[in-house]
């Protein structure tokens, strides 16, 4: 079966908007390249996880996805059909949302609730709900009063904000849920209500998720693969179960063993990342990771690593994978249900 959504070798560049230096040189701005030979796929109703510290490009390759930033290379396919012109990411995105990762920001403060559910209706022109009814049963989906219908967004809790922004994403009865950061900023048992909320919604409707996050634990809990994103690549993507017990990229070995243990037999010191991200002006030759890396090589700075399928299922982008195998870190504590 072919995948609901399909990223091939996606590249996203920018030109730089900087001030100072930048600005007083002579010719056109320099580029930035966000994403680079992005590839990823979807399959129907899967759940599958990005996760990458912050600058990794995530929150980019969500908004190329939906049709709000240009690739410059590659394609996008959703249903088997490319996705080329704005009349094409029209029609897919009445049925695909885009969950942003911030509730405050992403709700009017002058609209009620209500009027908010609403909103997908009239920005893709298609005939309003028939009033209370509808809007009541939107709430009621996802586990809010009806009576919530008629507040302000300064009037709900973090968590039921966020159920708001789902009930929004869900209105127009979408395949696709791409959700940024669907847990930050929420105490840890709200935590697991949300995503125990779109878990049972992912079995109630058949529901594809895209989980966009930094943290690792939601996506170990509740995902079905995961992809590792760095610099705007993916260097490892594979089942999650697998990349959490044996992960090929020293990258993701360094992401998981940041994870909060409390067992101190359990934490790795060593494999702890060095330094920031680099910036997208001055990526390091060879491999990108390799300034960070606690296992790089000279061949490391001469020679750029290539996609390698270790296994169908698990893709690694390092010169020395196999010899990179280690067993991944622990657990957090958040209770999901299973």
């Amino acid at each position: 079966m072919s995948p609901l959504y399909e990223v091939s070798g996606v590249s996203l560049d920018l030109a730089a908007q900087g001030s100072g230096v930048l600005r007083l040189l002579p010719g056109p701005a320099p580029r930035m390249t966000i994403l680079s030979g992005v590839s990823l796929a979807l399959g129907r109703g899967e759940m599958v996880g990005l996760v990458g510290e912050s600058g990794s490009g995530k929150s980019t390759l969500a908004r190329a996805m939906m049709g709000l930033a240009a690739i410059t290379g590659g394609s996008l396919s959703f249903e088997g059909r490319p996705l080329r012109t704005a009349a094409d990411f029209r029609a897919m995105r009445q049925q695909a949302a885009l969950m942003f990762q911030d509730p405050a920001g992403s709700l009017s403060p002058r609209r009620k609730v209500a009027a908010q559910l609403i909103e997908p209706f009239r920005i893709n022109g298609l005939p309003l709900p028939e009033g209370e009814k509808t809007v009541a049963t939107m709430l009621e989906r996802v586990g809010l009063a009806a009576s919530l219908a008629g507040r302000y967004p300064h009037e709900l809790s973090g968590g039921q904000a966020r159920r708001v922004c789902v009930a929004r994403a869900l209105a127009l009865d979408p395949k696709l849920v791409i959700a940024d950061e669907p847990t930050a900023g929420l105490d840890v048992s709200v935590q697991a209500e949300i995503l125990n909320l779109m878990t049972g919604l992912r079995r109630e409707l058949g529901l594809t998720f895209l989980i966009i996050t930094h943290n690792l634990a939601v996506v170990r809990h509740v995902t079905d693969r995961v992809a590792v994103l760095y610099l705007g690549r993916v260097v490892e993507c594979g089942p999650t179960r697998e990349v959490f017990a044996r992960p090929l990229h020293p990258y993701t070995r360094s992401l998981i063993a940041a994870e909060p243990q409390a067992d101190p037999r359990k934490r790795r010191p060593d494999l702890a990342l060095k330094g920031e991200i680099p910036s997208v002006l001055a990526r390091p030759g060879g491999c990108e990771f390799r300034t960070r890396c606690h296992a790089a090589r000279p061949r490391c700075a001469a020679e750029e690593p290539i996609d390698r399928m270790i296994t169908p299922q698990r893709m690694v982008r390092c010169h020395f994978a196999e010899e990179n195998m280690d067993t991944g870190g622990g657990h957090h504590g958040i209770a999901l249900e299973h």
